[in-house]
């Protein structure tokens, strides 16, 4: 129990980058799953029992193949760049943490339910703290030297409001699964006070890609619900399944007639539209779009230039020419903002194929296991992952994981011998 809520409260605290322990760089969040990696790896030396599960050996190898693209990566840029030793190094580090995290959760007996039994503590905690950053942004608490607010965009504890904006997504999601799939009334009003909040919350970051994603996921969810409630009825007729069935066929005709005036109310919807998106969709809006298109060429061209066989860990973008003029001071190159394109720099475009690959087998398990919201969880992930950066964060890994061992077929999780001490 302890590490369970050990897990989630670093998975959650991750996010709070603006909060580190007293003289150094090293967040709380890393020093909790530090701590859990340490009492993980303790028990398995003191006897305790692992097991070889298809998840883990997803994981296990996804960041073999990982490891070895990144060191030719590294191994090209030092013949052909220049290498930034800070984003070298911060990158290695973070991904050598998430691959102790995801493998050593993975390993753990019942494995699915410890997972939910964290994600159940990450839900409660990330409500509280959640609840604690609001409060402190409308100044009803101290805030403690903490600047919750970029401009008129809320980012509590974290280092931008991109990042918040990631774990709302994440938070939203997770919180519906477990409330859709618990039988204690209780938890299923702890799941679904959590959707409200942290959809609250990730309104006042306005980010464009929280509002995207939050559509386009429960779109996902609506009609993976439909579709499961269709499937699950069987072939028994009743009233109600004959009603929503008229209801779908008979909005077909009704959706074509009524077109030409939808068309019609065009410039009402885009106004509508961009009401939504920060600063009303003005020229905020426009400017980040055509950074992230500079950035996106330039790291596609980056990669290309590697021979697909990126350069190593870290940013590798050259800066657009504007900010060359205005921020003189700053040397270190950019990232892509695109997980795909980021990773491309980094591992070449076998990093990028694993990383598909792991996505792709992550779905599938939340496919095979019927689990409608974590299927939602992986598409918020995935349309996140477009205009970001995120497969850094251990909130990211910690859905991943879960999706995994929730399609797990238990008939292929064979037991490993403990490892005795002498």
């Amino acid at each position: 129990m302890t590490r369970d809520a050990l897990l989630a409260l670093g998975a959650v605290m991750a996010g709070a980058t603006q909060l580190s322990l007293p003289g150094t760089s090293f967040g709380y969040g890393e020093l909790f799953l530090v701590l859990w990696i340490m009492l993980s790896i303790g028990r398995i030396l003191a006897g305790g029992r692992t097991v070889l599960t298809l998840a883990l050996t997803k994981l296990a190898g996804f960041w073999l193949v990982m490891t070895v693209a990144l060191a030719f990566g590294t191994i090209v840029a030092y013949f052909t760049s220049i290498l930034y030793a800070t984003g070298l190094v911060h990158d290695t580090e973070a991904y050598l943490l998430l691959a102790c995290i995801t493998c050593l959760a993975a390993a753990e007996p019942d494995a699915d339910r410890r997972l939910r039994r964290s994600a159940w503590w990450l839900i409660a905690i990330a409500n509280v703290t959640l609840a604690i950053q609001v409060v402190q942004g409308w100044g009803w608490l101290p805030q403690a030297g903490i600047e919750l607010w970029y401009w008129d965009r809320f980012r509590g504890w974290s280092e931008n409001p991109n990042q918040l904006a990631l774990y709302c997504a994440i938070f939203g999601t997770l919180a519906l699964h477990l409330a859709t799939t618990t039988r204690n009334g209780w938890g299923r009003l702890l799941g679904i006070a959590s959707v409200f909040l942290t959809f609250y919350v990730g309104r006042l970051t306005k980010s464009d890609a929280y509002l995207y994603t939050s559509i386009l996921t429960c779109l996902t969810f609506v009609g993976l619900q439909i579709r499961t409630w269709l499937k699950t009825a069987g072939n028994k007729v009743s009233l109600s399944r004959q009603a929503l069935l008229l209801l779908l066929i008979g909005s077909f005709p009704m959706a074509v007639s009524i077109t030409p005036y939808v068309l019609s109310e065009a410039n009402t919807l885009e106004s509508f539209a961009k009401s939504l998106t920060k600063d009303n969709g003005s020229e905020a809006t426009a400017e980040t779009a055509e950074l992230r298109l500079y950035l996106w060429s330039a790291a596609l061209e980056k990669g290309v230039q590697s021979g697909s066989m990126g350069l190593g860990p870290g940013p590798h973008v050259s800066r657009p020419a504007t900010w060359e003029r205005q921020f003189d001071f700053l040397t270190r190159p950019f990232e892509a903002h695109n997980t795909i394109l980021d990773l491309y720099t980094q591992g070449g475009a076998i990093s990028v194929l694993a990383l598909a690959w792991l996505v792709g087998a992550a779905i599938m398990s939340a496919w095979r296991a019927k689990l409608d919201a974590l299927l939602a969880l992986m598409v918020s992930i995935v349309i996140f992952s477009m205009p970001h950066l995120i497969i850094r964060h251990p909130i990211v890994w910690f859905a991943l994981t879960l999706c995994l061992v929730a399609g797990t077929p238990r008939e292929f999780a064979p037991r490993l011998e403990p490892i005795r001490v002498a």
